[in-house]
């Protein structure tokens, strides 16, 4: 048997995702800015997507840009506010994902940008209090950079009280939303997000695809030059069938955002339930009670032999999970996200994620295999 509850890291394309790239693969090969009848075809087909990821965030066609993936969205946002918005100083958090943190610090050195890392509590919480403090501070042209969903331990801000400090001392708020899009409902009016990133991977898309919304307020210039493509944004010709299939992955999971979500917090509710019953000093890594991500469960076991090699043990019966975050795989010490929640070193943390697909069979089998292990 095969378990996979590593969805935070990619997540399996649907067959209605793979039919619809595929019938793109064979009929629908046009260049999209072509004028003739493959390339209309084609373009449509993009502005459909366009069409249904504004519809899905409450944003305007004009401000939704197709990218290769979230961290190039990312990167387009804190690198062009920086050259463009002239932002000066930067506030995020010491638990933000990788593409946050490593662009911030290359600003940082190759700008001379002030970067603030709000503090974190025990349970990754940002200090919203600090945030509010930092920014009735005159200061520099500053941008709040925070995600929505920690990746690693599940941790999810308070997207609107965010947004309201943001809103009142008038600097824009930039949210990495790549674990929740698709989850949850996203407003970006009423929680006056100027720029959010998407990757539709991780909500039963297809890899190598994207989104950005870039607030008409905020509009910025091109991140990569050459043709016209995405409205002068973004050059280069268009990945169509990867952009239907982040809008067919899309459409299907917010059609059954409520059933997915009721699916997926009975198995973490019975994992935390098991895994309590089954193993001695169990503990649970981010919140847990309300502000927490329902398909990310971080575990942490207690000190032991047996523990430390526990993702290698699991993966020989069949049971994929993680440890931290995919894009640092293969590292021996804690993740940065562990460390700045200051988890005890001794102890070792699994991050398992759940899918609306995953069953109850293959938990039980996992439980069953990890009391085995230790």
């Amino acid at each position: 048997m095969r378990v996979y509850f590593d969805n935070a890291s990619t997540t399996s394309m649907t067959d209605e995702v793979v039919e619809v790239m595929c019938r793109i693969f064979k009929e629908d090969f046009g260049n999209p800015s072509s004028i003739h009848w493959h390339g209309r075809k084609t373009k449509s087909l993009i502005e459909q997507a366009r069409k249904t990821v504004a519809k899905t965030i409450n944003a305007s066609l004009s401000e939704v840009f197709f990218t290769s993936c979230a961290t190039e969205a990312n990167n387009m946002v804190l690198k062009n506010a920086v050259e463009y918005l002239h932002i000066k100083r930067i506030i995020t958090s010491p638990t933000e994902h990788h593409c946050v943190l490593h662009t911030v610090q290359y600003l940082a050195k190759s700008r001379h940008i002030e970067v603030i890392y709000l503090h974190v509590d025990h349970k990754g919480n940002p200090d919203t209090d600090q945030l509010a403090n930092l920014l009735e501070e005159e200061s520099a042209e500053t941008l709040v950079s925070l995600m929505h969903g920690n990746n690693e331990i599940g941790t999810m801000i308070d997207l609107q009280l965010t947004g309201e400090i943001c809103k009142k001392y008038k600097v824009p708020f930039h949210c990495d939303a790549v674990q929740t899009i698709g989850k949850y409902p996203i407003d970006i009016q009423s929680s006056n997000i100027s720029f959010l990133s998407a990757s539709a991977h991780k909500f039963h898309g297809p890899k190598g695809i994207g989104f950005v919304y870039i607030s008409n307020d905020y509009m910025l210039p091109a991140y990569i030059h050459g043709g016209a493509q995405e409205r002068n944004m973004r050059a280069g010709t268009e990945n169509v069938a990867a952009i239907a299939g982040l809008e067919k992955a899309l459409e299907v999971s917010v059609k059954d955002m409520d059933k997915n979500y009721k699916n997926i917090i009975n198995l973490r509710n019975l994992m935390k339930q098991q895994l309590s019953n089954s193993i001695n000093d169990i503990s649970f890594n981010g919140n847990q009670d309300d502000h927490f991500l329902a398909h990310i469960l971080s575990v942490s076991f207690p000190p032991g032999p047996k523990t430390e090699m526990l993702v290698m043990n699991l993966d020989i019966n069949g049971i994929s999970v993680s440890s931290g975050s995919a894009c640092s795989a293969g590292i021996e010490e804690d993740s940065h996200v562990i460390q700045a929640i200051k988890h005890p070193k001794e102890r070792k943390t699994i991050r398992f994620s759940f899918s609306p697909y995953n069953t109850i069979e293959e938990l039980n089998y996992t439980i069953e295999k990890l009391k085995e292990v230790i």
